[in-house]
């Protein structure tokens, strides 16, 4: 059913995302120590202030820039990325080299064709920072893989970079437009569209179908076939956040606790896969980012505008 999206429901939409994923971000990166995570749990969770990561930080740059110009206008993220780029916020060694290359102002093709040797980036930055951008499409997948495309070039020019954000924002466009149409997607659904939307040759696309023949499975053995992103690649860590978030995209606290227990790059697992589930979820409702959390999760950055 066609149905129109009015800018403050848009915003709405990313705005949850955004919390989903700032809150994994900052909740992930509290256990990220192997072996830990699961006893900790069990115990209590941490006290706050939980600080953000680069995950965050680039993910607010990418919601300002949809808040100014309604879409994704590459030259603009590029400098707000750069601006804004804090490296005390756990950049990769990669992140780090090419944001102090455009800050210094090398234009943003050059940079990111330029990176690892001229292979590009095939990271999980441009998925970890991109669900917002999804849930803002709620309106049009194809819209939506678009954006995310557009979004992932200034840093990532490796198609499996690029696929891995497309895949994002698909499960991000279809969550928020489920949650919308008060209906909840089957997993296996989900998961196939997304597929569908990503480049057939490419190893994100392969692991997003295992993904949905491994709907059912314990989190743990789906990491462990799929990957928990403990190389940092797209490829690594995509398929299995999208797992996560099509398998508990109605449990917030759930889908953070599985990325929690399956280990690896934490905090960007459950970046991904918060930002997804709470574009679904909302924050504050029964299944959605619990206010306490929200709460814990250390503020957003003054710069992100009330606009944003």
């Amino acid at each position: 059913m066609a149905f129109t999206l009015f800018p403050d429901t848009r915003l709405t939409l990313a705005r949850d995302a955004l919390a989903g994923l700032s809150v994994g971000d900052a909740l992930g990166a509290r256990f990220f120590v192997p072996g830990s995570a699961a006893a900790a749990w069990a115990d209590a969770l941490p006290h706050g202030p939980w600080p953000w990561s680069d995950d965050t930080e680039m993910a607010c740059s990418v919601l300002t820039v949809l808040a100014a110009h309604g879409r994704v206008d590459r030259d603009a993220l590029a400098l707000a990325f750069a601006a804004h780029y804090d490296p005390a916020r756990r950049y990769g060694a990669g992140a780090v080299e090419l944001l102090e290359v455009i800050r210094a102002g090398t234009p943003w093709p050059v940079a990111a064709a330029s990176a690892f040797d001229g292979q590009g980036s095939c990271g999980n930055g441009a998925a970890m920072r991109v669900a917002p951008l999804g849930a803002w499409y709620a309106d049009s997948t194809r819209r939506a893989a678009d954006q995310a495309r557009a979004s992932a070039e200034v840093t990532h020019a490796h198609p499996e970079g690029i696929a891995g954000a497309v895949a994002v924002a698909v499960a991000a466009s279809l969550a928020a437009r489920a949650r919308l149409d008060g209906v909840r997607p089957e997993p296996a659904r989900l998961l196939t569209v997304v597929a569908g939307a990503v480049d057939s040759a490419g190893e994100v696309h392969r692991g997003v179908r295992r993904a949905a023949a491994l709907l059912g499975h314990p989190a743990g053995e789906v990491a462990e076939a799929l990957g928990n992103g403990s190389r940092v690649t797209a490829q690594d860590t995509v398929p299995f956040t999208l797992w996560v978030a099509a398998t508990h995209l109605h449990d917030y606290p759930a889908a953070i606790r599985a990325c929690v227990e399956a280990g690896g790059d934490v905090d960007t697992t459950a970046a991904i896969a918060g930002g997804v589930v709470a574009a679904h979820t909302g924050v504050g409702t029964p299944g959605g980012v619990p206010d306490g959390w929200l709460a814990a999760r250390e503020p957003l950055p003054s710069w992100l505008t009330a606009s944003a």
